[in-house]
């Protein structure tokens, strides 16, 4: 990741702390930021500081263009360098404004469309500076779509051995009515050890065609001998992954069962069957989990039939990630990570509330989770997967290696 030297002048840091228009302040000085980041970059490029004489130069500056980018402290005017060859390129608009860029255009298509409020009329003026038309919508959509779609129907070329589904539901407005959509997610760990979320699809409902024809999806651009599935025990989510991933196993997620489990257990005991049930997901072998199950059914089967019972039928999916080695087990016997993420893509779903059609859905959510991919890529290792392939070669006559 490359690093770079910023100088903040004197001036701009009066204006930081003593401004009492703080966004204004922020704006300036998020623009020299900026225009120093592109300064940087174009003297990475060309090999050669600005009148450097240097035999590693390979081209020469050739003045500025302005260009605005729009963010939520204000317009910054940014001075784009330009090359004499013509060969100056920067990520710096495309991945700043991919999210930004969705979310102003579901709010435009809301006002196009007749049904946004006077509010989001106020809000998407303001953040593009100007009034825009139905043309104008369809031009930018032109630009973004292509990009989403393409992360979308990426080729899963990697391994990966453990995968993560989960379903958000959004409202989305369709020949004048308002209806529910669900938006499926499906988050792996490859091979390498990073996350990826590898697909997304939106579906009338989280039945089993709906989960079957997004898990085709997926194995038609790739992915295959995947071990662990992990999600919640909706059936129709259920019957799919059994059907589409035979040779796998399926983790049920421990925090929707203990809910569950609660659901069905007294009031008053519900504070010591939780802990009982802490101690049967940190067992540290399936022996030990039979155990601990056991017991738990023997000291409450007559005070809690109902939780005992469903601890009973349960307990091998529960239980599944106790074929693992222990240090992948936290991180993959529940949804939370997916969880997490659904979290932030309603953070930004509020904003909308009621999208003006499918298409702005995909766009919104595809442009987010392709952020968050790129973060996951660029960041730490989820797992070090070293000791998962040398455990299944020892396990598999016919192991399955990295790429």
């Amino acid at each position: 990741m490359a690093q770079f030297n910023i100088t903040i002048t004197e001036e701009l840091l009066h204006g930081l702390f003593l401004s009492n228009g703080r966004d204004e302040a922020f704006s300036k000085l998020l623009e020299e930021i900026f225009n120093q980041v592109l300064l940087a970059q174009s003297t990475e490029q060309i090999g050669a500081e600005p009148y450097e004489r240097t035999e590693t130069r390979t081209a020469y500056r050739n003045g500025f263009r302005e260009r605005q980018l729009t963010t939520r402290v204000g317009t910054l005017t940014l001075r784009v360098p330009r090359h004499r060859n013509g060969q100056f390129s920067t990520e710096l608009f495309s991945r700043y404004q991919r999210s930004e860029q969705a979310l102003v255009l579901a709010m435009m298509e809301m006002v196009i469309n007749g049904v946004s409020t006077r509010k989001v009329e106020q809000i998407t003026e303001e953040l593009c500076g100007k009034k825009f038309s139905k043309s104008a919508v369809s031009t930018l959509c032109k630009k973004l779509d292509p990009i989403v779609e393409a992360f979308r129907t990426r080729p899963l070329k990697c391994h990966y051995p453990f995968l993560t589904v989960d379903a958000i539901y959004v409202k989305v407005r369709e020949n004048g009515r308002v209806q529910s959509r669900g938006l499926l997610i499906a988050v792996a760990v490859n091979e390498e050890g990073y996350r990826e979320i590898i697909g997304f699809q939106l579906a009338n409902s989280e039945s089993e065609s709906s989960w079957g024809e997004f898990f085709s999806s997926l194995k038609d651009r790739g992915l295959k001998n995947v071990d662990l599935v992990t999600s919640d025990d909706h059936k129709g989510l259920v019957n799919a992954v059994r059907r589409h991933f035979q040779g796998a196993s399926w983790q049920r997620c421990q925090t929707h069962f203990s809910r569950n489990m609660l659901d069905h257990t007294p009031k008053a005991l519900q504070p010591e069957v939780k802990e009982e049930l802490r101690r049967l997901y940190e067992a540290v072998d399936l022996e030990s989990a039979r155990k601990i199950r056991d017991q738990i059914i023997e000291t409450y089967e007559a005070k809690a039939p109902k939780m005992t019972g469903l601890l009973d039928e349960a307990f091998d999916d529960i239980t599944a990630v106790l074929a693992l080695p222990l240090k992948y087990r936290k991180r993959l016997r529940t949804t939370n990570g997916v969880e997490r993420l659904n979290q932030e893509i309603r953070r930004r779903e509020r904003v909308i509330r009621i999208f003006p059609n499918e298409a702005s859905v995909i766009r919104l959510m595809g442009a987010l989770l392709m952020e968050q991919d790129e973060k996951w890529q660029t960041g730490r290792k989820y797992f070090d997967m070293q000791l998962y392939y040398q455990t299944h070669k020892e396990k598999n006559p016919n192991p399955i290696t990295a790429a």
